[in-house]
This record gives C-alpha cells, sequence and structure tokens, in this order.
C-alpha cells in the first residue's frame, strides 16, 4: 500500500552552519553531530532507508533551528535559500520526495512572499512553521499575511514545536539534574503542551473567523488536543458569546493530525476516535524517530483496510492535491 510522510526533516550545510544547530537544538554536541549528518543524508542512503521501512514518499522541511534567534535578513535569506535547495533534492528525486516552504516570520511580509514563491514557482505543498516567534504566537495580528497566502492559495500549514522562550524554560524546567529539563522542556513534554494551546489560541482569537479556508496539521497525534478537546471545548463555551463557533467545530473543521514520533496504541486509538480517520495521515518525524518504527507502527494498528488506506496515503493525497 502506497505510504506517505508528512513530517520529515533535512537541513542544509549553510543552515547548520549559521544556526551552529548542533549546539543549540541537541544535549550534547555528540548527538547534535549525528542528527545533523542525517539531516544532511537526502541521497541513496535515504531512500534505501525509506524503501525498507516501505515508504514512498517523503514531505520534506527544513529543520528547526531557533531561527528567531537570528538576525531578520539572515534568517529570511537562509530560508529563501534552502527552499531553493530543498527544490533541487525534490526534482532529483520525482515521486518520492515533496516539500514544505520554509518561512522566516521575523519578517511576515516577505515570509508570506516566499511561501506564495514556494508555491506557485517551486511547487511546494504548503509552509512549515515552528511554533512562536519571539515568543509571539500566529494569532498575533503581524503573522495575517501568512494565513492571507495559505487562503488564497488553498494550501495548508504544518504548524511544528519550537524551543521554549526563555522565560518559559527558566519557570518550568530550571532545576532539574543533568539534561532532563531539556528533555522535558521540548519532546519529552513541553512542545507538544505548548503546541496544543498554540493550537486553541489560534480557534478562541478568531483566526478561522477570518480565514475561513485555512487548515493546518500538527504532528505527534494532535499535540494532546485529542485527548482534552472535549473540556476546552466545554469550558470555552461556558456563556462566551465571543466565539462564533465552538472550539471542537473550529478543530475539526481546520485541523489536521499526524502519527509523527507518536508510536504507540493508546493515543492513536485516542486521536482516531476524536480526530477521525478522514484527518489523521502518517508520518515518522525522520531522523528523529526511525522509518522501521513508524511502519511496524502502523502495520501493528487495528483499523479497516479503508482506514489504513486513508491514513497511508489517501488523505495527504487530498490535502496536499498530490
Amino acid at each position: 500500500m502506497r505510504t506517505i510522510a508528512l513530517e520529515e526533516h533535512f537541513a542544509t550545510s549553510d543552515f547548520l552552519k549559521i544556526t551552529n544547530y548542533a549546539e543549540v537544538a541537541a544535549p550534547n554536541l555528540e548527538y547534535g553531530r549525528a542528527v545533523c549528518a542525517r539531516l544532511l543524508e537526502v541521497g541513496d542512503a535515504r531512500i534505501a532507508d525509506m524503501d525498507a521501512a516501505g515508504i514512498d514518499v517523503q514531505v520534506l522541511s527544513l529543520v528547526n533551528g531557533c531561527q528567531d534567534r537570528l538576525e531578520p535578513a539572515t534568517a529570511t535569506a537562509l530560508a529563501h535559500d534552502a527552499n531553493d535547495e530543498l527544490a533541487a533534492i525534490v526534482r532529483g528525486r520525482p515521486g518520492r520526495y515533496e516539500g514544505f516552504a520554509a518561512v522566516n516570520l521575523l519578517e511576515p511580509e516577505k515570509a508570506a512572499a516566499e511561501f506564495e514563491r514556494c508555491v506557485q514557482q517551486l511547487g511546494f505543498k504548503g509552509a512549515i512553521v515552528h511554533g512562536t516567534v519571539n515568543g509571539l504566537f500566529l494569532d498575533d495580528p503581524s503573522f495575517t499575511p501568512l494565513f492571507e497566502v495559505a487562503q488564497a492559495l488553498d494550501v495548508p500549514i504544518y504548524l511544528h514545536p519550537t524551543m521554549p522562550p526563555p522565560v518559559v524554560q527558566q519557570a518550568y524546567f530550571s532545576g532539574l539534574p543533568r539534561n532532563l529539563g531539556f528533555f522535558l522542556s521540548r519532546a519529552g513534554w513541553g512542545w507538544h503542551a505548548e503546541l496544543g494551546l498554540h493550537c486553541l489560541r489560534l480557534m478562541v482569537s478568531g483566526v478561522f473567523d477570518r480565514f475561513t479556508k485555512v487548515q493546518v496539521i500538527v504532528g505527534h497525534l494532535g499535540e494532546n488536543l485529542p485527548f482534552s478537546l472535549a473540556r476546552a471545548d466545554a469550558v470555552c463555551g461556558r456563556g462566551d458569546k465571543a466565539l462564533k463557533r465552538r472550539v471542537a467545530e473550529y478543530f475539526h473543521d481546520h485541523f489536521h493530525v499526524t502519527t509523527a514520533g507518536y508510536f504507540t496504541q493508546p493515543p492513536f486509538l485516542c486521536a482516531l476516535q476524536v480526530v477521525g480517520a478522514d484527518r489523521l495521515m502518517f508520518s515518522v518525524d525522520h531522523p528523529f524517530s526511525s522509518n522501521a518504527e513508524g511502519r511496524a507502527f502502523l502495520n501493528s494498528v487495528s483499523i479497516s483496510p479503508q482506514d489504513m488506506e486513508k491514513i497511508s496515503h489517501l488523505n495527504a493525497e487530498k490535502l496536499l492535491r498530490m
């Protein structure tokens, strides 16, 4: 069965050097260098690993390297050049790779122009945004140009976690032994809790009332939202007439969820029940999770053949118009 994975990362040499990725985004230098090597590999070795796991297509996106800590002009140029490199990678492996645009939201108008260029000229399938930007969530009015492009071109935004702002890191994750604060602040908990909140802010702030067609993809089986959606829906609906729709309606109308990095049955079953098979898609989170692990998980889930086809490829093909 055809299988498409949507949250699959790569990097360019310039990006890794300028962002100092091996030191900034990893718990230790040895681990960071190993991840960098895997991010740079987009040739035969990556394709062979995909083949071994039965993954037909990876939708590649530039890894998060805390670009908002760079000078705005530097980050904008870095995104532009990375997008050009990604376009060449996609052209070099037709049918195996697709792309999401990298954008620098330190300069929202330029980010929107780059988003538009990547879709219209490079054939990318949407854009990826890494969480907050200088502590601001995407419901801030300054990011309106991003949603204007997504609405006009009818392409999705993949909303991915980022490192917590320093004040959050200090308040919630400091004072812990060894590297545990680092891990808890990121994939161990903080990333998912903050991104779930980010999604809720988009729902209650009126973003989707203004941009009624915009679709958002989130990974990690919904960033805790499927488990807590009913609670948020009930509490936010208590006598508050500011919302034009219920929270659950915004979620079901505007969000899609991937399995990226989450390969256990209980959260998958929760997401399947809450999100539904029509808005659930397979992903691995390569190279931070293994293709083999993702395949083993997908093979293990007990769902109908029709739902398996939707999750494996049909939903991605429809949403990304592949």
